[in-house]
């Protein structure tokens, strides 16, 4: 299914086919590693959530999320990912054990678009309603997708690097994926808003860190070395954004001597931010991404309607409006 926005339809369930499992007490979390059972059988009802990693502060933002929105319904989930969001075998076979304990639905965070599709046909053929969050699987099986609009982040990160810099100059990205839906399309926004409203501001590579502090600040140093005139670094997620930070300090640049726009949320980037080390930064709304999720899951488990895309948004934050009500919510350290 491609996912457009706002597009509703009935998610039809077949309720005989779904096994219920139970457990002591609604919006438990098993994490990853920690080798949990759905079992029980008391009729509880069990959403199975596979996310893309753990290492990031996005990543427990998102579960925290998803732990409110579950005791809110009186539901059990589990919440497992892979320690890194490199390891796509390490979380198929996350998503292959969740499929076998037949949960009433499971919620999934694509690493790789294509590589999930075989397992997910699975749950379609056990009649177990699949929807997304923060990227989808390709494929025609997911109901739903909870997620910011990752071009217009995009967008959004070069509408403030563009001022920042004047409207003119070199520019680069450190990207953390050429695979997944997010940083293919957190690139894509960017580049494309530069390309259409930015004639005089070129942008002279794009390299990828896969969102590794250490990737990304070595692959930060090397555009700085190769282009001296260069203006200003995007950072694609966090991991990306930070790795840019450490390069400039560990090279002993002057603040503000490289523009850096960043991706997501976090207390390095947050402090990067009031030290005047990075210019600003996208922050998603991860806790809203966890709770719609599990509410989609909840919805399509009991046969009722669903969004095929709810945009959970997508704001800019920097020293000026840190302390701005609105955007303090959508902030986590």
């Amino acid at each position: 299914m491609k996912f457009g926005k706002k597009t509703a339809f009935a998610a039809l369930v077949a309720a005989s086919a779904l096994v219920f499992a139970g457990c002591a007490g609604g919006g438990d979390v098993i994490e990853e590693g920690s080798g949990g059972d759905a079992g029980g059988g008391d009729g509880e009802m069990y959403i199975a959530l596979v996310s893309k990693g753990f290492q990031h502060q996005f990543w427990q933002a998102v579960k925290k999320g998803a732990e409110q929105k579950a005791e809110e319904l009186g539901v059990r989930i589990t919440f497992e990912g892979p320690a890194a969001e490199t390891e796509i075998a390490q979380q198929l076979e996350m998503l292959t054990a969740a499929i076998d304990k037949n949960p009433n639905a499971i919620a999934y965070a694509a690493l790789d678009p294509e590589a999930c599709v075989a397992p997910l046909e699975q749950a379609k053929s056990k009649d177990i309603p699949v929807v997304y969050f923060d990227a989808p699987c390709n494929g025609d099986v997911g109901l739903s997708l909870s997620a910011t609009d990752s071009k217009v982040a995009g967008a959004l990160a070069a509408e403030h690097m563009a001022d920042l810099i004047g409207g003119e100059g070199q520019v680069a990205i450190v990207g953390h994926s050429q695979i997944n839906s997010t940083g293919v399309e957190r690139r894509d926004g960017f580049v494309e808003k530069m390309e259409a409203d930015y004639p005089d501001i070129e942008i002279v590579d794009i390299q990828y860190g896969d969102g590794d502090h250490l990737k990304s600040a070595d692959i930060a140093k090397t555009l700085i070395a190769a282009h001296p005139d260069l203006k200003g670094i995007y950072g694609t997620n966090e991991g990306s954004a930070i790795g840019v930070v450490n390069a400039v300090n560990e090279l002993g640049l002057e603040k503000g001597k490289i523009t850096i726009v960043g991706f997501d949320s976090g207390a390095a980037q947050i402090n990067a931010i009031k030290d005047g080390t990075m210019a600003g930064a996208i922050t998603q709304d991860p806790i809203g991404i966890g709770e719609q999720v599990v509410q989609a899951a909840y919805d399509a488990a009991n046969g009722d309607s669903v969004e095929e895309f709810y945009d959970t948004g997508s704001y800019w934050y920097d020293k000026s409006n840190l302390e701005d009500p609105k955007i303090a919510a959508v902030l986590y350290e």
